[in-house]
């Protein structure tokens, strides 16, 4: 049964995406879509798996200026579990080849979000600061997985400079979601999916802050986030 409920809830994410295709070549490059589409995948995801979100500190995410969200990446199953906490007007981070990918690439396209080739981190700096404008001329938010990559449930990372340079030149503070530890496990004969909890840690402010205060931002982000994930 966990098998079949982790294929519809996968197949559920195309089939989404062609349905929200339209809606996004009408309004291309606009951000807020990005949000309606990450609830409607996470909601629908996790009723298909089964799974609940315990869900601590929503109040420290901002909703009235641009953020720069860092989130701990474990699965691909971190759409289901996190898709639903962005702000409004969020463009996201993610590798260039998810454009190949039917349906869910060209609406990831649309949506104006940073699409990253991970070979070749110096261009990935400069692109997470080419985004400085964007988020404050056009007052979007930054969601962005510092890891770069999946952990698959074996602890935090290191982390990738570029989310920190575009908090530092726009000033914008860094929010951090910290989702618990988890392996894909289910519980019963339905094969519901065990609950992952998440804590949202206040805002840490960038205001003053300059490119060299970079290292000390992202060991002190790393340190409160791998103390989150450990007490969840």
């Amino acid at each position: 049964m966990s098998v079949l409920r982790n294929l519809l809830a996968w197949l559920s994410v195309p089939v989404i995406c062609m349905f929200a295709l339209p809606f996004y070549i009408a309004r291309p490059f606009n951000p807020d879509n990005n949000r309606l589409l990450g609830w409607t995948m996470s909601r629908v995801g996790r009723v298909i798996l089964g799974m609940k979100r315990p869900l601590e500190g929503a109040q420290n995410m901002p909703k009235d200026r641009p953020v720069i969200v860092i989130a701990n990446h474990q699965y691909n199953d971190d759409l289901f579990v996190m898709g639903d906490l962005m702000p409004p007007r969020t463009v996201t981070v993610g590798k260039s080849a998810l454009i190949w990918l039917p349906f869910f690439g060209q609406v990831f396209w649309l949506g104006g979000n940073v699409m990253l080739n991970r070979a070749h981190s110096r261009k990935a700096i400069a692109a997470m600061q080419a985004t400085s404008d964007a988020i404050t001329q056009d007052n979007k938010s930054l969601w962005v997985f510092p890891e770069g990559t999946r952990s698959r449930g074996r602890g935090l990372q290191k982390f990738k400079k570029g989310a920190f340079y575009a908090a530092v030149m726009t000033g914008a503070p860094i929010v951090m979601v910290c989702n618990a530890e988890y392996r894909n496990r289910t519980s019963g004969w339905s094969g519901r999916r065990e609950p992952v909890a998440i804590r949202i840690l206040p805002p840490v402010e960038t205001t003053g802050l300059t490119t060299e205060d970079v290292p000390a931002l992202i060991a002190r982000c790393h340190q409160q986030m791998a103390e989150a994930v450990a007490s969840l």
